[in-house]
């Protein structure tokens, strides 16, 4: 499992260090997301690298309110 990053012009900018679990890799975006963030990244997507499909995309928007 690994995170791919996305610009605000939806382009492939970089990808995470890989993780054995979706529930590690969720675990790291939990902390890693504000960093992200400010590196200009707007969205991530959740892929299954050696089956090369994507498990979910998610923006990286701070919650309002």
């Amino acid at each position: 499992m690994a995170w791919r990053y996305f610009d605000r012009s939806d382009r492939l900018v970089g990808e995470s260090e890989r993780f054995e679990h979706a529930e590690a890799a969720e675990e790291w975006m939990a902390a890693a997301w504000s960093e992200l963030r400010e590196r200009g990244i707007e969205e991530v997507e959740l892929v299954d690298v050696e089956r090369d499909e994507v498990s979910y995309r998610m923006a990286l928007s701070e919650s309002e309110g």
